[in-house]
């Protein structure tokens, strides 16, 4: 009944387990989608099958050149379902950045309209407070909450997306 994309880049630090926690803790229903070298904390985990289906709760969707493929994946659920924009889909987004292309990523999501993003472990450090308070006002950008990941997915699945 709800779509995580967990993606982006990954590193060693410590912090980015966070999306490794997020992943487990995540309701028995809802359905995750990798991207970016991010998955390969995911990888190695059995989430078993969508209740109800063979379908696998863990799709990857490939690399983060591969970005495109999952913006299609979300825009032809778009129209099977009938709403009006990805916004309206029950999908959230949480993405690791760390790089450049990551950036290119997030401002592929924004250019596209898409809100309600989660970011981190930290925010990229060309975000300044001005720059930050602009993207949340208008696109609900969200910083990563790393101590509380439970936090993060209850807040995810309340929103809808």
């Amino acid at each position: 009944n709800h779509i995580f994309l967990i993606g982006g880049c990954d590193g060693s630090e410590g912090s980015r387990r966070y999306y490794q926690r997020v992943a487990d803790k995540l309701p028995p229903t809802a359905m995750v989608l990798t991207l970016g070298c991010a998955k390969f904390r995911l990888l190695g985990h059995d989430y078993g099958t969508v209740p109800g289906t063979e379908l696998p709760r863990l799709l990857d969707m490939g690399q983060c050149n591969d970005s495109y493929a999952a913006v299609q994946v979300a825009l032809a659920l778009v129209e099977a379902t009938g709403a009006k924009s990805v916004n309206e889909l029950p999908l959230s987004l949480d993405i690791s950045w760390f790089e450049q292309k990551a950036v290119a990523v997030l401002l592929s999501l924004l250019h596209l309209g898409v809100k309600d993003i989660r970011l981190g472990p930290q925010l990229p450090a060309f975000i300044t407070p001005e720059a930050l308070d602009v993207l949340v006002r208008a696109y609900d950008l969200k910083p990563a909450d790393l101590k509380h990941p439970e936090d993060d997915i209850d807040a995810m699945l309340q929103h809808g997306h």
